[in-house]
């Protein structure tokens, strides 16, 4: 998962509350005991009445952040993404190898770059398509049925966290926060290990130490792992909810509508990944 920048950084605001140009939210107002006409530059009640018969500012007219848009740009980064699974379930294991580098390049690109690039988020979408698609055809054809399960279960999962943040039954807290970013951290480590591990022989499994039994009822450590994880991917979900929630409220510029768009992909592509591989072993596991 990459890490996103937070719309409270964004230049269009300081710590005095002032806009980008300098006026305070005060200034753009009437002053107290003006009559309409006066508050509005002596315009004539024509004009008034054609003010007030247009219609209300689009994102465009004010070039801020919005839910719509912000929705919009999502599902146009999810269909990138979409058109390059299709493509890499259909290529061969190098292509989707090599995406995965190349999405992983961008991801970073787009985490830390200051601007959000429409460009580049489109180009990541498309790239992390190629390797999500070809390693769910690598999991289909080593696991039949799998694939439909991760898809509904992701989209389960992203859901239920929607409803219940906008519920207001969930909410991102400081102290879940730092616990999220120790947990992240320890299991990026733990995977780390795990690969050298394999690498190395000293494990035998297919998923090395998340193949190996658990005390609980034989259940895979990778499963008891696997739930602790998507719990973590839906804490993320939740944290990019936030973000463009506060990303709204502030009035954020328009074109970090499309920072939110990249870090919900960065999150659902991971929840999927996730899933994914749970299945996996618990299907490997029933083999043996």
């Amino acid at each position: 998962m990459a890490f996103k920048p937070g719309f409270d950084q964004s230049p269009a605001f300081n710590d005095s509350g002032r806009n980008a140009w300098g006026a305070g939210a005060g200034q753009q107002q009437a002053g107290w005991g003006q009559t309409p006409q006066q508050a509005q530059g002596g315009m004539t009640p024509e004009q008034l009445q054609y003010m007030y018969d247009r219609p209300s500012a689009s994102t465009v007219d004010t070039d801020r952040m919005s839910y719509e848009d912000t929705i919009v740009k999502t599902l146009l980064a999810f269909g990138v993404l979409v058109v390059g699974a299709v493509a890499g379930w259909n290529l061969p294991p190098i292509v989707w190898i090599v995406a995965a580098l190349v999405g992983f390049v961008l991801a970073m690109v787009n985490t830390f770059k200051k601007k959000p690039s429409p460009a580049l988020v489109l180009t990541y979408a498309f790239f992390e398509g190629l390797f999500v698609g070809g390693i769910s055809a690598y999991y289909q054809a080593a696991f039949g049925g799998i694939v439909p399960q991760a898809v509904f279960g992701t989209l389960g999962v992203f859901g239920i966290t929607l409803a219940l943040f906008a519920s207001g039954k969930v909410r991102a807290t400081p102290k879940a926060t730092r616990f999220f970013l120790v947990a992240i951290v320890g299991y990026m480590v733990f995977q780390l290990v795990n690969l050298v591990l394999m690498w190395t022989g000293v494990t035998s499994g297919t998923f090395g130490i998340m193949s190996a039994p658990s005390f609980l009822f034989g259940i895979p450590w990778g499963v008891v792992i696997g739930i602790f994880v998507v719990i973590m991917a839906a804490y993320s979900l939740v944290l990019d909810f936030d973000q463009i929630k506060t990303g709204v409220q502030r009035g954020a510029p328009r074109i970090y509508a499309w920072t939110a768009a990249f870090g919900l992909i960065v999150t659902l592509v991971w929840l999927y990944l996730e899933i994914l591989r749970m299945l996996a072993i618990i299907a490997s596991s029933s083999r043996n």
